[in-house]
């Protein structure tokens, strides 16, 4: 069903492109595209149905274009099996850089990366700094002759390719229009989720969020803004989330710390213009080695 009206309503949407003005194209088809990439989410994790065949067909056509669903679902799986959530040494979803790597970086790409912290930037700058990522890690990999996500391209080009034909090829949709009023704004609504769903914390039980949201965004987002129920229950499907949350719901915010927000209106405007955390992952950081003592300190321990 849910894939019905995601593929329903971007049909609707993209026929009467020519006769809508932009600022409604704009918020239905960042909206669908990015419900789009939740129902991937539910795909890498073995919904709707029992063949995995079957599940990447319902997702085949890319609608946000940027990124090959199968890097997607091996990056995904193995952000779920690492247990050491927001390392950026090991988690591939995190945004934090590890401190010796954010000392690297000039003033310019510090500012863009605190920017990217803010909620505004997220939304504005974090599908640009996605694409831009993947150019450059496939990119580096095609570079040294590893051609292990080849097939996985393939797909992509020809999901993409059945998106463009469709939207381009059949209603006229300039691409650049299309990327702007459909695929861009999808990402960021995505990115928006994602945005605070870990956080740097010593126990690794407060890592993961809470967003309780209203029943539009819980739809959108197929109640993965139940993050801590997720990864608690990664094969649970989509709309059982929801009441295991209810069922349990003080004992799981008493273990996350109470890391919880009551929606996505909090999380923007709390975060808007102020970073929600240092881009440095802050358990990373090491001491400075210990100076040599200076002729006080020498005279001191040799006393």
């Amino acid at each position: 069903m849910i894939a019905m009206a995601i593929y329903g309503g971007f049909g609707l949407l993209t026929w009467h492109y020519a006769a809508l003005p932009w600022w409604i194209v704009l918020p239905f088809g960042g909206f669908l595209v990015a419900w789009h990439g939740s129902l991937q989410h539910e795909v890498v994790h073995g919904h709707p149905t029992t063949s995995p065949l079957v599940n990447e067909l319902f997702v085949l056509p890319s609608l946000w274009l940027w990124l090959p669903f199968r890097v997607y679902r091996t990056s995904h799986l193995m952000h779920h099996r690492i247990a050491n959530l927001t390392d950026p040494l090991e988690d591939p979803e995190s945004y934090y850089l590890a401190p010796r790597e954010w000392a690297k970086r000039g003033p310019f790409i510090r500012a863009i990366l605190q920017m990217q912290n803010t909620s505004l930037g997220r939304l504005l700058l974090g599908p640009l700094n996605c694409a831009l990522k993947v150019i450059w890690q496939e990119g580096g990999l095609l570079l040294r002759g590893d051609g292990r996500h080849l097939k996985a391209w393939a797909l992509h080009i020809f999901g993409c390719a059945l998106t463009l034909g469709w939207a381009m090829g059949v209603c006229g949709i300039p691409l650049v229009e299309y990327i702007l009023l459909f695929a861009y704004p999808g990402l960021s609504l995505t990115l928006l989720r994602s945005f605070l769903e870990h956080q740097a914390e010593q126990d690794p039980e407060k890592r993961t969020a809470i967003v309780e949201g209203g029943p539009l965004m819980s739809l959108l987002y197929l109640n993965n803004n139940f993050h801590v129920v997720h990864h608690d229950f990664p094969g649970v499907a989509w709309y059982r989330l929801p009441a295991i949350y209810r069922a349990d719901k003080n004992k799981i915010l008493r273990r996350n710390g109470g890391y919880r927000f009551n929606n996505y209106a909090t999380v923007v405007l709390r975060y808007l213009l102020h970073p929600k955390e240092p881009v440095a992952h802050p358990l990373l950081a090491q001491p400075s080695p210990t100076p040599p003592p200076g002729p006080l300190q020498q005279a001191a321990v040799g006393s």
